[in-house]
């Protein structure tokens, strides 16, 4: 995917709004996923496996998915296999039965990693019958030595091995030529399928054709609240329904649950919710007449939920709202297409914010990264919700603090390797290579 041009933005703009829309400075990165010698000698006896085939089934929405995908790619490398095209499991939350075909162009997948992986459609006839170990239970941050030892020689012997259950299990820090090959699925490979491909670059258009436009990825819907435990601010009567449905079906809390509300929200663990948005673009110099496209799924609490962001920001477009007559039926009973296409408008939008971490904002920052280094604003919830508390600070001076914790989206950010930073969401400097002067 090669994103529309940015927009050149100007007239009668405040400071603030122009340094709002203001892009960052590539500071010289460009990809650059180049292997080592040794890796493409091994690819000529990799690419062409016939003997060993990993199976593996990835669970979760869409940019879940895509991170198990990733991974499968890598530890088919890893164990010198054949990748069989990854499984998608039946989405039990949002009843999607999508198959891999139906998301992703099969033919583009193949054909981009025919280098790194031999990757078959479905099992050989001679391996159907074969004994199929399939392994549940892996481990959080195992390395290539670690798959190798567990996995190898169990697969030499079997021809086939099938991994459930894959979700951030493989480390976050691999040499590498494994981390380009990482960037290299995820920012070439998996391309969506023509259909939805074509419907999001026709709504990404209409949208551009407008002139500049704000991405927001708002974090609102029903299953979002009831997982990390937080309250809505749509008030008691919404935040119970949240609390009967975690007390009757606790299992789906995931959020600390012997953290109280508040410490969970100033620990930064709740999506901002319209409100707090409404605030945090008003800081950030977000100018009123501004356009914002939203991402995400239906928000709790309908046309209500966004009413504190639509107040003070009237231009608020859903993808519905875009399409024209017919256009989004065929995706209609799959969440997955239908984020496919939130992800499309938002990977050309001028400027994308999150308001809450997460598989796609962490994908699309990554993605906007490597493409050119396209504005994208992560909320630093954990240090800016204080001062929305304190009522002493005056507008200005809040605004002067928001701006100054923000402002990493003015220059490319660097992997620092801890156990969560994955080179999809931080592709400096693993996958970026430098090209002229400048400094961070």
């Amino acid at each position: 995917m090669v994103p529309l041009p940015v927009h050149l933005v100007s007239g009668n703009l405040s400071e603030e709004e122009t340094e709002f829309w203001k892009q960052p400075d590539s500071n010289g990165y460009r990809p650059c996923l180049d292997s080592t010698v040794g890796y493409r000698k091994r690819s000529a006896k990799i690419s062409k496996e016939k003997n060993r085939f990993l199976v593996v089934v990835a669970a979760g929405g869409l940019n879940q998915q895509k991170n198990q995908i990733i991974d499968a790619v890598v530890i088919a490398r890893i164990l010198e296999a054949a990748l069989v095209l990854p499984v998608l499991q039946v989405n039990m939350i949002w009843e999607d039965e999508s198959e891999f075909p139906d998301i992703f162009d099969v033919e583009h997948f193949k054909k981009t990693l025919r280098a790194d992986v031999r990757v078959v459609s479905s099992l050989p006839s001679s391996h159907l019958v074969a004994k199929q170990t399939i392994v549940t239970q892996i481990p959080y941050g195992v390395s290539p030595f670690w798959i190798r030892a567990k996995f190898f020689k169990q697969l030499n012997q079997e021809g086939v091995l099938v991994l459930k259950g894959l979700d951030s299990k493989l480390s976050k820090n691999l040499p590498s030529d494994l981390q380009k090959l990482r960037c290299k699925v995820a920012f070439h490979a998996l391309r969506f399928s023509k259909p939805i491909l074509q419907v999001g670059n026709q709504l990404a258009r209409r949208m551009w054709i407008e002139g500049p436009y704000i991405s927001l990825h708002l974090r609102l819907e029903k299953d979002v609240w009831v997982r990390t435990g937080c309250r809505t601010g749509l008030g008691p009567e919404y935040d119970q329904i949240i609390t009967q449905i975690q007390k009757t079906q606790p299992q789906y809390l995931t959020g600390r649950v012997s953290m109280s509300y508040s410490q969970r929200r100033l620990s930064g663990l709740c999506p901002l919710n319209a409100f707090e948005m409404a605030r945090l673009l008003k800081a950030l110099g977000a100018p009123q007449s501004g356009r914002f496209y939203i991402a995400g799924g239906e928000p709790f609490g309908g046309s209500k939920a966004l009413e504190p962001l639509a107040a003070v920001f009237p231009n608020l477009v859903r993808k519905e709202m875009l399409a024209r007559d017919g256009e989004l039926s065929p995706f209609l009973n799959s969440s997955s297409a239908l984020s496919a296409i939130d992800y499309i408008v938002s990977f050309n939008s001028d400027i994308f914010i999150p308001s809450h971490g997460g598989n796609m904002g962490r994908a699309l920052q990554g993605h906007r990264a490597y493409m050119g280094h396209r504005k994208s604003i992560r909320p630093n919830k954990r240090t800016m919700l204080p001062f929305f508390e304190d009522s002493s600070i005056s507008d200005e001076e809040f605004s002067s603090i928001i701006r100054s914790l923000h402002n990493k989206s003015m220059k490319p950010e660097p992997r620092k390797k801890q156990r969560d930073n994955d080179v999809i969401a931080y592709p400096v400097p693993e996958c970026m290579c430098r090209h002229g002067s400048g400094s961070f």
